[in-house]
């Protein structure tokens, strides 16, 4: 679960970044207004929801290809034996009664017990598992470790996130100008069009802005874990979904997915104080006693 976020979120800054950039040096994009004194607003903001939501898009698109990349997951096409059949099955028996498609099942090498979920469409997902799961974990337990992944797909938390990555964008992109607008003008005194300040101002600041703004899109993260819970939960059984839970929290392992997937999946790191707002995760021990108070 821990890599799902984290990965989209990378992926997401680095490609707004990057075009930001590159349209800049190109001169796309007009954002001042016709005496090239003033910013246009208008255009502004029109430019900045057109990238913005463009690089979540694009981030989103490309998610599962991204994933199986990094953690280098293989898909199982044909079960070559009676784990990955049982995989298989279990996967698409979940899939069937959360109402969604059959998901690709995959398989990744990781010491952790770790399993993550991600794609752009609910009927064309991607579950996979790593083989320190399948080694730690009891069938019941990894039932509900699935369960949880399909439960994300079913509530199209990935959609939701792009969407809500794309409304960030736009307000950083838009504050970055702004801010590099003012620097420019107040600073370095450019009268007329935008100095080499500007572009400077901007990229630093839409960098900083972008990590600032992570937050609220780890907040929304900690927040659908819950509800993945509670859906894994229903698919599985509440006392199979606990046990995972207690399982993955007395675990001497910790997560060994890259720093780009670490918000995909099933737990995360510990961080109190500020790092709990750079958390995907809410701590196991919150998960645990939400889903024995009935939540």
């Amino acid at each position: 679960m821990f890599k799902r976020v984290m990965l989209f979120v990378i992926t997401n800054l680095a490609i707004v970044l990057v075009l930001s950039v590159v349209l800049s040096l190109l001169g796309v994009g007009r954002i001042l207004d016709e005496q090239g004194v003033g910013l246009d607003l208008y255009n502004l903001i029109v430019f900045a929801a057109v990238f913005g939501f463009g690089g979540s898009l694009i981030s989103l698109a490309i998610s599962k290809w991204t994933a199986k990349r990094l953690t280098g997951a293989k898909v199982i096409t044909t079960p070559s034996n009676e784990v990955e059949d049982w995989l298989v099955q279990t996967v698409r028996r979940q899939a069937e009664v959360a109402g969604i498609g059959m998901p690709e099942v995959a398989i990744y090498d990781a010491p952790d017990a770790n399993a993550f979920a991600t794609g752009m469409r609910r009927n064309n997902a991607l579950v996979a598992v790593s083989t320190g799961l399948l080694r730690a974990m009891d069938r019941e337990e990894a039932e509900a470790v699935l369960a949880h992944e399909v439960s994300h797909v079913a509530n199209g938390d990935m959609v939701t996130l792009a969407l809500i990555q794309g409304v960030v964008n736009t307000f950083v992109i838009v504050a970055s100008r702004v801010v590099g607008h003012i620097v420019d003008r107040t600073v370095f005194k450019t009268e007329e069009g935008h100095g080499p300040a500007f572009f400077i101002t901007s990229i630093v600041t839409q960098l900083v802005f972008g990590i600032l703004a992570s937050t609220i899109v780890f907040w929304f993260s900690r927040q659908r874990e819950f509800r993945a819970d509670s859906g894994g939960a229903s698919l599985a059984g509440r006392e199979k979904m606990i046990g995972a839970l207690e399982k993955l929290r007395l675990s001497v392992n910790q997560p060994h997915l890259p720093d780009q997937m670490k918000s995909f999946g099933i737990s995360g790191p510990i961080g109190h104080g500020l790092k709990r707002l750079f958390m995907t995760h809410p701590p196991l021990e919150e998960r645990i006693e939400a889903l024995k108070r009935g939540q």
